[in-house]
């Protein structure tokens, strides 16, 4: 580390002499490794929100001639993961010379394509709308962060005065104004009447500070925020209690959660009116301290004041009026007790919208609240995705520590809401918005696959999640399932996939699965009943012990799996898929399978059951049948492979191509193969089907549906 020998109390110092002199010759190098410092301390910004930038000297491709090259992080990125490819570099006295094409604020928008023309690295990242704040500062390197203890002194009433105090006129100062080219030029004209500061403070929004090296910049921004984050410190409880003191206390946390299991399905249903939404819940204390206090009612509907934090939570949340032990086994009652209030909300989004638009603003978004606090118990928020959803958490958060600053040093002040929609419902957010990957056709789908650490249920679960689907991870043998996470995360991100040791004959197994996905992603609406095992014995071989573990998983696993299930998903109310593995056994006659083929029938016969049941809450169940699915199978284990052979008087070795020559198509099958199948069923094509038989064989005519 470095010789830097001051302590830090409010803030992380993370910086590595040792790693920083490989760097040395590479100033963009070292914007990067400072960004990514800055980044990995969500005291310092969130996740998503800042930037930073520095200015080098670099050879014009064209002639060869050094010009200074402003490097600055693009439009979209996040500082804590960037990496070059994420960085917008231009020309810096071509960007300065923007202001004299400049016409004034109503024309803000059109500075921004022409940033185009100032681009010095064709490969970059699109220029991000903060481009103009930095060009216009002389120093080599600036951090635009959002800290929650600058935004705290930004956002209270007398900021400015606060500001000038506390930093004896070294932190100039500019009022709130929209992020743009004219915001640029008044940061310059800040410093020009104030050359000695270290930073600026921007009004309800955020802190800028700078220096002439990468280091100086980082451990510049660091003091400034340490400061500020002490001088909050010490006014905490001075001038009165935290958020005026408790109203309720917090039940303890094993209630909070069984709160928050039972209720998350019923939010998440009211919710997803229009799309289907994935949840988070978090009883985070610094959420409960806000939640649970007397300025609730006050702070909540003023809603928040650093752009980054509302345009990921809306305006403002939706507060329950829930106590925190009531009774929510009434699912009914509920849902009469909450319907008025998510009206509610949608009618105040809705004249928000009509009240703030302007002649060519976008349509009005989802209507439902993103935060939803419950006093005592947490909070959730509902995005189109798990990130977004935890993400969403996080920016509250952030929100509230603001409040809290905000409040112990003077009195929190929020956007006005003119101000809020313009930035929410403003075009250059609407073309971001827009030029996102479209959702995938399982975005925002929670999937539940048993016995999914390995065979046909890994594929299944692999390829929804590829398709958008978060995926809980379940299987019996912990070792198995700790590898198949492992995998997962990997591929598709930590937020992607939660997992649960579940054995399917067992009910506080199968409760307790459904709860981590409730409790991770707020609900479960898409079941894959995989789980199984196979015995292949005679008649006279077969034992009591045989034929009840058959029964036990393929039967009573998927009907008290599926039981379990329905009751979350008539919570939700907002449909739902099963769809059960059987096999081409349960329809063909084979020797040595009494108890396997009998069971399987079972299950066949039970999903059509199920479906008949169902079709009335637009849950559907079907049914895919595999035949010899022998790659990474654990079917084959256990004697099964070895009954089989000797079943149809071959050799385990020749079962394969065995399989694959009784087909009408001479195939293998694979576990993709079956995936497929599922994926076929759930992914939009075929949502007005259920009760239907797809079989995944190769073409076995004996095995035909009639």
């Amino acid at each position: 580390m470095s010789n830097n020998n001051k302590t830090y109390k409010h803030v992380s110092y993370l910086w590595d002499d040792a790693k920083a002199a490989e760097l040395a010759r590479d100033e963009v190098a070292l914007l990067i490794y400072r960004s990514n410092l800055l980044g990995a301390d969500l005291r310092l910004t969130n996740y998503g929100g800042g930037n930073t930038s520095c200015k080098a000297i670099a050879a014009d491709p064209l002639t060869g001639q050094p010009v200074e090259v402003m490097w600055i992080k693009g439009s979209g990125g996040d500082i804590g993961t960037l990496k070059k490819s994420g960085l917008a570099a231009l020309y810096v006295d071509r960007l300065r010379s923007l202001k004299n094409v400049y016409k004034g604020l109503a024309f803000e928008d059109e500075m921004v394509e022409l940033f185009n023309h100032c681009i010095y690295d064709l490969n970059s990242k699109a220029p991000s709308i903060d481009t103009p704040l930095h060009g216009f500062l002389p120093f080599k390197h600036i951090d635009h962060l959002h800290p929650d203890a600058a935004i705290a002194i930004a956002a209270a009433k007398d900021g400015k005065r606060i500001t000038q105090e506390l930093f004896k006129g070294t932190i100039g100062w500019v009022d709130w104004q929209r992020p743009g080219f004219d915001l640029g030029l008044q940061l310059k004209a800040c410093l020009d009447n104030n050359p000695n500061i270290r930073g600026i403070m921007l009004g309800s929004h955020g802190l800028f500070t700078w220096g002439d090296t990468a280091y100086e910049s980082y451990i510049n921004t660091l003091e400034v925020i340490e400061k500020c984050a002490e001088f909050l410190e010490q006014n905490y409880g001075k001038k009165a209690p935290v958020f005026g003191g408790a109203k309720l206390q917090s039940l303890p946390e094993t209630e909070r959660k069984k709160q928050a299991i039972a209720l998350a399905p019923i939010l998440r249903g009211f919710c997803s009116s229009n799309t289907k939404m994935i949840g988070h819940f978090t009883d985070d204390p610094r959420a409960l301290e806000f939640i649970n206090s007397n300025d609730l009612e006050r702070l909540a509907p003023m809603g928040t004041s650093c752009p980054d934090h509302f345009l990921r939570t809306k305006i403002s949340p939706l507060v329950l009026d829930l106590a925190p032990n009531a009774d929510l086994t009434d699912v009914d009652s509920i849902k009469a007790k909450l319907l008025p209030a998510f009206e509610g909300y949608r009618q105040l989004y809705t004249d928000y919208y009509n009240a703030c638009k302007h002649v060519n603003s976008p349509a009005i978004r989802d209507s439902n609240p993103v935060v939803i606090l419950y006093p005592g118990v947490g909070m959730f928020t509902f995005a189109k995705d798990k990130q977004t959803a935890r993400v969403a958490s996080e920016f509250y958060i952030n929100a509230i520590n603001v409040m809290k600053g905000a409040e112990a040093i003077s009195e929190y002040t929020s956007l006005p809401r003119q101000e809020a929609f313009d930035i929410e419902y403003w075009l250059l957010e609407e073309a971001k918005l827009q030029r996102m990957p479209k959702p995938k056709a399982l975005s925002g789908r929670i999937a539940l696959v048993t016995g999914s650490a390995g065979g046909i249920g890994k594929a299944i679960a692999k390829k929804f999640a590829e398709e958008g689907a978060v995926v809980l991870l379940n299987d019996m043998n912990a070792d198995r399932l700790a590898g198949a996470v492992e995998e997962f995360k990997k591929l598709f991100g930590n937020d992607a996939v939660t997992s649960a040791v579940l054995d399917v004959t067992k009910m506080d197994d199968i409760q307790q699965a459904i709860d981590t996905a409730i409790l991770n992603f707020g609900g479960v609406d898409l079941v894959v009943n995989n789980a199984g095992l196979s015995i292949s014995k005679s008649i006279a071989d077969h034992t009591e012990k045989d034929w009840d573990l058959l029964y036990d998983v393929l039967v009573k696993g998927q009907f008290f799996t599926t039981q379990a299930v329905v009751e979350v998903m008539k919570k939700q109310a907002i449909g739902g898929d099963f769809i059960n593995i059987v096999s081409k056994n349960a329809l063909v006659s084979g020797p040595n399978n009494a108890g396997y083929g009998s069971a399987k029938a079972a299950q066949l016969h039970l999903s059509h059951l199920n479906a008949a049941e169902l079709g009335a809450d637009n849950i559907r169940v079907n049914i895919v049948n595999p035949d010899a699915v022998i790659s990474d199978s654990n079917i084959w284990a256990g004697g099964w492979a070895e009954g089989r052979a000797k079943a149809y008087g071959i050799t385990v070795e020749e079962l394969p191509a065995f399989y694959a020559k009784r087909t009408l198509l001479n195939q293998t099958i694979l576990p993709i193969d079956i995936a497929n199948a599922c994926f076929a069923l759930t992914g939009g094509l075929l949502n007005k089907s259920t009760g239907n038989v797809l079989n995944v064989d190769g073409g076995v005519a004996a095995a035909f549906v009639r």
